[in-house]
């Protein structure tokens, strides 16, 4: 008898909630006219996250290769919403930071997600909204660490 896949496992659902939750993410940025595609926003959040980091570390963050984070970069650079340094470690490297003028953006973007939890928001009470949230960080958290496990011991 054939394996039968369950299309709701686990990881079918939590890709699926993410693509559908990226889907709408990105449809509410097109619409909203701030003045950057959904992947430039993706990426600038993605920068606001990390603080100050490669380039390198941004890209496998956001799942992307390296030339599609530098075009959204250089973009993101013109319109003074990020600036690019030099790495003191590595001068080959870039770092990347957020400039002042990105703040308004971000508060533009931070509204758009807020709305998507707002229309969401009665599917459960706040403390189970919390909980998934603990759940997915510490589930996050471990595969993190089986990952670095599996790097320290293949060098």
């Amino acid at each position: 008898m054939p394996y039968q896949f369950n299309p709701d496992a686990f990881g079918f659902v939590v890709t699926d909630v993410a693509r559908l939750l990226r889907a709408e993410m990105d449809r509410r940025i097109a619409d909203a006219g701030i003045g950057l595609t959904p992947g430039e926003a993706r990426t600038l959040t993605h920068v606001a996250r990390a603080s100050l980091a490669r380039q390198t570390v941004i890209a496998e963050r956001m799942g992307v290769e390296a030339m599609t984070l530098s075009s959204y970069l250089d973009r993101l650079e013109q319109r003074g919403l990020i600036e690019r340094i030099a790495d003191p470690d590595d001068r080959r490297a870039k770092l990347v930071r957020l400039t002042g003028d990105a703040e308004a953006v971000l508060a533009a973007i931070g509204k758009i997600s807020a709305g998507i939890k707002a229309d969401i928001a009665h599917l459960a009470k706040p403390d189970e909204w919390e909980h998934l949230n603990v759940s997915l960080r510490k589930l996050r958290d471990e595969l993190a660490s089986l990952r670095a496990d599996r790097e320290s011991t293949a060098t």
